[in-house]
């Protein structure tokens, strides 16, 4: 994603975001990433185009914002709606833009290397007329702050959350090079099973959830998989209830298979690292699906080949 954002440089000189940017005719406000106010924001729009990730994984779904949670806070996907889970200490600003030749606004949350995390496209004009009232920032304010003081067990020991929390510090990078000391089963698997995994699922008819990262956001979907397809240059495709996920295979440099504690008993989760050994995707259960869907999914989990 472009790394254009309030107060930075790019290659053709300066662009200060804070009242206009004339080369790019946008108009741009920084607004409050905090945490309340942020949730507030987010959730005032009915009609929004969502999209998480990066050059590896990506997910694109249309809906409305289900309440947006913190790092260590609990977790739900619902249907219909789309689920955003932040990491407040690596979230360093938010602002909404508004392209003055095609009347389009997007809400864009930036991490700390001024890159766009999350975008959220407002679809309808209503929508367009409410970002008036999402909050100013504060100069000088902290962004979305630290997370909440739970008492919740550290990843390794921890239950599926606390993998995903882990992921989404610093993209699983810490986590992994200590990955001895999980205590939960793990393997690796080899990548290339992911599209018969996705074919599998849609042909079966059984749902499936899909968290994409990317530096201190997560947006996850679950559901059935509608379609599935793969393009001659690697690239997987599903669309997933409401969403739609695209993971460029080429790029992932390993695939785990990793059990942890969920609503269910143990499940497993397929997590996809890219070439710096960050997590980007993971394919799991998430919530309480149905003990038959469930065991579906770990009778699946328990074919896949070791790499």
């Amino acid at each position: 994603m472009t790394n254009h954002h309030p107060g930075s440089r790019d290659a053709e000189g300066p662009c200060v975001f804070e009242q206009r940017c004339e080369r790019l005719g946008r108009t741009v406000r920084p607004i409050d990433a905090r945490m309340p106010e942020l949730a507030r924001c987010l959730t005032l729009f009915q009609y929004v185009q969502a999209v998480t990730g990066g050059p590896v994984a990506r997910i694109d779904q249309a809906g409305s914002y289900a309440v947006p949670s913190l790092r260590g806070e609990a977790f739900t996907v619902r249907p219909g709606s789309i689920a955003l889970r932040i990491d407040g200490d690596a979230l360093v600003s938010a602002a909404t833009v508004r392209d003055e030749r095609t009347g389009s606004v997007a809400l864009q949350l930036f991490g700390a290397d001024g890159r766009i995390v999350h975008q959220g496209r407002l679809l309808s004009e209503g929508d367009r007329l409410l970002v008036g009232l999402a909050r100013a920032a504060d100069a000088g304010g902290p962004a979305a702050g630290p997370p909440p003081v739970t008492g919740s067990p550290s990843w390794e020991n921890g239950d599926q959350l606390a993998q995903l929390d882990a992921v989404l510090v610093d993209g699983g990078i810490a986590r992994r090079g200590a990955f001895d000391r999980y205590l939960g089963e793990h393997r690796a698997i080899d990548v290339g099973v992911v599209p018969a995994v996705l074919e599998h699922v849609c042909s079966a008819g059984l749902p499936i959830g899909v968290a994409v990262f990317a530096p201190g956001a997560m947006q996850a979907c679950g559901g059935r998989v509608h379609v599935t397809d793969q393009t001659v240059d690697g690239r997987v495709f599903a669309a997933i209830a409401e969403s739609s996920v695209e993971i460029d295979l080429r790029a992932v440099r390993a695939c785990h298979l990793v059990r942890s504690a969920a609503a269910h008993g143990p499940t497993s989760a397929i997590e996809l690292d890219d070439g710096d050994g960050r997590c980007v995707a993971v394919i799991t259960q998430f919530g309480i699906v149905g003990e038959g869907v469930h065991t579906d999914w770990e009778h699946l989990a328990a074919s896949l080949p070791d790499a």
